[in-house]
C-alpha cells in the first residue's frame, strides 16, 4: 500500500515568496542606479522600467514559481521516504537541464547582448547560464534540506514532549496506586495516637512523631499531576520539617542554615522540587562541618523565585548517585515553566552548589 505524502509547499506560498524576492532585487537595482547617478547606467534604468522588462520579469516569476514548487516538493518527498542518493543526483541533473533551458528561453524571448570587447560571444552566455543553473538547482536542494531538518527537529520535540507526558502520567498513576494502598486518615490517626502516647515519656520523641506526621501529610496530600502546583509556603514548610526530622535523628548536631526572604503572597510551585535538592545535599554533604554548613537560601520577589543550596561534600565512602533526581527536576521544570527558569549546577572538588531561578511562578 502506497503512503500518500502531503505536499510540503503550496503553489501560492511559493509564488508570493518568488514575487517578493524579484521585487526586492528590482527595487534594489533601481535604488542603486538612482542613488549612484552613474551616467552610463541611465539606459539600463530605462530598460528596467520598460514594458518589455516587465514582461520578462512576469515570465520569470511564473517559471521560477513552477520550478521551485515542483522541485521543493519532490526533494521533500525523497527526504521523507529516505531515498538513496542516486535519486537526488538524478533529479539534480534534471533540474540543471531545466534551469539551463529556462535561461536560454528567457534569452530567446527577451534577448540580451553578451559581448567581450564589443564582440558577441556565445561562450559567455553558456558560462553565465551554467552558473545560474547551478545556483537555481542548488538553492532548491538546500532549501528543501533545511526545511526538512527543521521539520524533523520540531517533530522530535513533539515526540519528546509526548514521551515526557507519558512518563508523568505513568508516575502519577503509580503515585495514585501507592496512595490507594495507604489510608491517609488511618495513618494520621495512628501517628496522632503515637504522638499523644509519647508525650509523657519524651518530648523529643513526640516532636519527631509530629514532624513525621506533617511530612507524610504533605507527601500524601499534594497532587503530583503535570499541571498541578502546591502553595510555596507548604513546600517551604516541608523543607523545614525534613531538616527538623534529620536534626532529631542526629541529636541536633547537623550544621544547616535555612533562610527565606520575601513575601509569598499565595505563590505556588510544582511540589517536591526544592526538597529534592535539599535531600541531595543531606545525602552527599558533610552535615557536621561547623566551618562549612549546608547553606540554603530562598527569596521571592515579584512572582520570581531564587533558590540556592550549597554544601561541602563529605569525605570517605560516598553513596552512588544515579543523577535521576536532577534529571527529573529538569524535566519537570521544562514541562511546567518552559524557558522561564534557569538551573545552574556547580560540581566542584569539595563543594556542590545548586542555583534555581524561576522568572514566573
Amino acid at each position: 500500500m502506497m503512503i500518500q505524502i502531503k505536499r510540503r509547499y503550496s503553489l501560492l506560498s511559493v509564488f508570493w515568496v518568488i514575487l517578493a524576492i524579484n521585487l526586492f532585487f528590482t527595487l534594489l537595482g533601481i535604488f542603486v542606479i538612482v542613488v549612484l547617478e552613474v551616467p552610463e547606467e541611465k539606459d539600463a534604468l530605462q530598460e528596467m522600467l520598460s514594458i518589455k522588462n516587465a514582461g520578462k520579469q512576469l515570465f520569470g516569476i511564473i517559471c521560477q514559481t513552477i520550478f521551485y514548487y515542483y522541485s521543493l516538493n519532490y526533494y521533500n518527498r525523497l527526504m521523507v521516504e529516505k531515498k538513496a542518493s542516486r535519486f537526488y543526483v538524478r533529479y539534480f541533473v534534471f533540474t540543471l537541464v531545466a534551469s539551463f533551458c529556462y535561461f536560454w528561453t528567457i534569452n530567446f524571448l527577451f534577448p540580451v547582448k553578451a559581448s567581450v570587447n564589443g564582440k558577441f560571444t556565445i561562450g559567455l552566455l553558456i558560462f553565465s547560464y551554467g552558473i545560474s543553473s547551478v545556483f537555481l538547482s542548488g538553492s532548491t536542494l538546500l532549501l528543501a534540506y533545511l526545511n526538512n531538518l527543521r521539520d524533523e527537529k520540531k517533530q522530535r520535540k513533539i515526540l519528546e514532549a509526548q514521551k515526557m507526558q507519558l512518563e508523568v502520567d505513568k508516575s502519577h498513576a503509580n503515585f495514585k496506586f501507592l496512595k490507594s494502598q495507604i489510608n491517609p486518615h488511618f495513618l494520621h490517626n495512628t501517628l496522632n495516637f503515637l504522638y499523644a502516647k509519647s508525650l509523657p515519656y519524651s518530648a523529643e520523641l513526640s516532636e519527631g512523631i509530629l514532624t513525621l506526621s506533617e511530612i507524610m501529610r504533605y507527601a500524601l496530600n499534594e497532587a503530583t499531576g503535570s499541571d498541578d502546583k502546591a502553595p510555596l509556603k507548604d513546600e517551604i514548610e516541608h523543607v523545614r520539617n525534613v531538616i527538623k526530622i534529620n536534626q532529631l535523628r542526629f541529636s541536633n548536631t547537623l550544621q544547616v542554615n535555612f533562610e527565606v526572604n520575601g513575601i509569598l503572597n499565595g505563590a505556588q510551585i510544582i511540589p517536591f522540587l526544592l526538597i529534592t535538592v535539599v535531600e541531595n545535599a543531606f545525602k552527599h554533604g558533610d552535615l557536621q562541618s561547623v566551618a562549612n554548613p549546608i547553606d540554603i537560601k530562598l527569596s521571592v520577589n515579584h512572582n520570581s523565585l531564587y533558590f540556592y543550596c550549597h554544601n561541602k561534600k563529605k569525605t570517605g565512602p560516598k553513596e552512588i548517585s544515579t543523577g535521576l533526581g536532577l534529571d527529573n527536576i529538569r524535566n519537570r521544570l521544562d514541562y511546567a515553566y518552559g524557558s522561564n527558569y534557569k538551573l545552574l549546577i556547580k560540581d566542584e572538588a569539595e563543594f556542590y552548589t545548586t542555583e534555581l531561578t524561576i522568572n514566573h511562578l
